[in-house]
């Protein structure tokens, strides 16, 4: 698809009309998926998540920290072990468009010796591309054991601290979708445009936020799961919270790790938004420092909130909205990292 017409097609409104403005025609897969969210009864019977125990043949999991499909691999494989079964997991730092020669290794060195009757080379169940550190490292389980969950809480002038700011405070921004916060890296589809990439442009406009550590005096290393807590309010029941993990190098770089995102339907009072991220396994470096971002939204990695309430696949009309990100002892926005040998 030419670039021009692929653009045309993401800032189309409706967006059931997408298909049209990329294909010339209707697509049943995009309507499909357009008019069924991941709740909806449609998928019931060609969901076989509740099958996975089931499994007895060995298997061999290969994914990627930028993968659209890792938390869904990380489960399956968490059922696997925990029911005793054979399995191994591979999680290297790649997209799932990216083409890099150790996931077709694996699969012929598990594949080939399974075909044959004998057991693939012996390695450990778990092995992670830990990003930071750029090495290879073996685990017995996933998540690894040794590491315990530590909050880093937001705080006035962009603070992010391992202890809560002692008085409430908040900041905002204003969101509008004709003019969205775009995607910078990340999990998607888009070869050369997924993955790891800087986000310092990024964090330059308005409606970006940046919470960010002090210097670190030694290496802090997170592997396993990831998750926030963010006390929000807006100008509209009808809004978006993104948060995303970076890592601020020594030049002022910043790099993106993981995010996540979640839509709020009665956003107009404050509450405590929970945000699952990407799972990651990252090694911040001493002298590095860490970084949380809150938005309210990233595009095109996800449909655009109108702010009205209209379903996604019919509005077309837009409302920009003020956000406002609230903390303290009250209301104790944190992001939580899985820390090795935090207590």
């Amino acid at each position: 698809m030419p670039l021009s017409q692929r653009d045309n097609a993401l800032w189309t409104l409706p967006l059931a009309e997408a298909d049209i403005a990329a294909f010339g025609e209707r697509s049943p897969y995009f309507q499909d998926t357009l008019t069924h969210d991941a709740t909806s009864p449609r998928w019931d019977g060609i969901d076989h998540s509740h099958r996975v125990a089931d499994v007895t043949v060995p298997v061999s999991s290969v994914g990627g920290w930028y993968d659209i499909f890792l938390p869904g691999q990380l489960r399956d494989f968490q059922v696997l072990q925990e029911k005793g079964r054979s399995a191994r997991l591979t999680v290297g730092p790649w997209t799932h468009a990216e083409f890099t020669g150790t996931p077709v290794e694996e699969a012929v060195d598990f594949g080939l010796a399974h075909a044959r009757g004998v057991q693939p080379p012996h390695r450990a169940p778990v092995r992670l591309y830990v990003m930071g550190e750029d090495a290879w490292r073996s685990f017995d389980s996933w998540p690894p054991a040794g590491y315990s969950p530590q909050r880093f809480h937001l705080g006035a002038a962009g603070a992010l601290t391992s202890e809560p700011p002692a008085e409430s405070s908040v900041d905002t921004y204003r969101y509008d979708p004709a003019d969205p916060t775009p995607t910078a890296g990340g999990v998607r589809l888009a070869v050369g445009a997924a993955g790891r990439a800087e986000n310092t442009e990024l964090e330059a406009r308005p409606d970006v936020l940046t919470y960010t550590t002090p210097v670190l005096d030694q290496d802090v290393e997170v592997v396993g799961e990831v998750s926030a807590e963010i006390w929000f309010s807006s100008s509209l029941p009808h809004a978006d919270v993104f948060v995303r993990l970076c890592d601020v190098d020594q030049e002022g770089r910043s790099w993106n790790v993981c995010d996540g995102l979640v839509s709020l339907t009665d956003a107009a009072e404050p509450q405590g938004v929970f945000v699952t991220l990407w799972p990651t396994a990252y090694r911040f470096r001493r002298g590095h420092r860490i970084r949380v971002q809150v938005a309210s939204g990233t595009f095109p990695r996800y449909t655009r909130n109108p702010g009205t309430g209209e379903s996604p696949a019919t509005a077309t009309t837009l409302l920009a909205a003020d956000q406002t990100v609230h903390f303290g002892p009250d209301r104790p926005s944190a992001i939580t990292l899985p820390v090795l040998g935090s207590a």
